[in-house]
């Protein structure tokens, strides 16, 4: 019972992390340019991980598919976070949080996998029931044009939804290691945001301490130990327990964005926000137990997972 416990506690501590994300990029990007957000977020990840791998002195050297995948998942994941960085800096830390859940009901329909096909008509109504959603929480107090910041954010969750479904793919049924998929990752977006990010780098000199507490939280605890922390909780818990506990990503958004960043919810947006998070949880139940029955219905095959 401790064991389950501590993991939940977990689980729900990289939730929050999670969650705390949005207000601290929308912080950082009043600061700095979004360029100079995300490259100093890659680059101090990409150390932290790099010094993870090099502690293991067993394990330091990089697999052929732990490049590639590392690789190709780096230049996806650097897609979201400009999206979704540049989207947070245009509206609020918790429409960003609502809004990017929309991952959770989008990724089933881009998986094509085995178990994912042929979703039922449920599942599709928890989707309609977040579309809803969207449109109360970008229309604030009233309908009106998106935000572009919203309209970013929802462009990141649809990125983010194929980029977890990339991840599936490229890592199934191979001997990758997660930490150092990462370091491959962050080293890749460091690389990407550079150049681009060169030409503002003096404005690193004159950030405060809040600035780089910002930055730090965002490289440290929402990148590098919120991954670590959910892969050893996710060992040590079933998959749909976890994903029930990450799945308060969203609300962490919305508390974080009011108790800290002083944001207000109107009618509209606090009925979208009930909307999200309720049209999330069930798409996301109706998509577990559907996967469930066809592992149940699907012969298991004669070659070990780990061929």
């Amino acid at each position: 019972m401790s064991r389950v416990r501590s993991t939940d506690a977990v689980l729900l501590l990289v939730a929050a992390v999670w969650g705390s994300s949005y207000l601290a990029a929308k912080s950082a990007t009043s600061a700095l340019p979004v360029l100079v957000v995300l490259f100093a977020r890659y680059g101090v990840s990409a150390v932290a991980c790099a010094a993870l791998v090099l502690s293991r002195r067993r394990t330091r050297r990089f697999t052929g598919d732990e490049l590639r995948a590392g690789t190709v998942l780096g230049l996806t994941q650097a897609a979201v976070l400009v999206l979704e960085t540049y989207g947070v800096a245009h509206t609020s830390a918790g429409n960003a949080g609502l809004l990017i859940s929309l991952t959770i009901v989008l990724t089933p329909l881009l998986d094509r996998r085995s178990g994912t096909a042929g979703l039922p008509p449920r599942y599709f109504a928890a989707t309609g029931v977040c579309l809803l959603a969207v449109a109360l929480l970008v229309s604030g107090s009233g309908f009106h044009q998106p935000r572009s910041g919203d309209l970013l954010i929802l462009a990141a969750a649809l990125v983010r939804a194929a980029h977890v479904a990339l991840v599936g793919r490229l890592t199934a049924r191979r001997p990758v290691r997660p930490l150092h998929v990462t370091t491959v990752q962050t080293a890749v977006g460091t690389v990407l945001f550079a150049v681009p990010a060169a030409g503002s780098l003096s404005a690193l000199g004159g950030l405060g301490a809040s600035g780089w507490a910002q930055l730090l939280h965002l490289a440290l605890f929402c990148s590098v130990f919120a991954f670590l922390a959910q892969t050893w909780a996710v060992q040590r818990s079933s998959a749909s327990r976890a994903s029930l506990l990450l799945g308060t990503e969203p609300v962490w958004a919305v508390a974080v964005g009011i108790g800290i960043g002083g944001e207000h919810l109107g009618v509209a947006t606090a009925l979208g926000a009930a909307l999200m998070v309720a049209g999330t949880y069930w798409g996301q139940a109706v998509e577990r137990a559907h996967r469930a029955a066809g592992a149940e219905e699907t012969p298991r095959p004669a070659v070990p997972a780990n061929a």
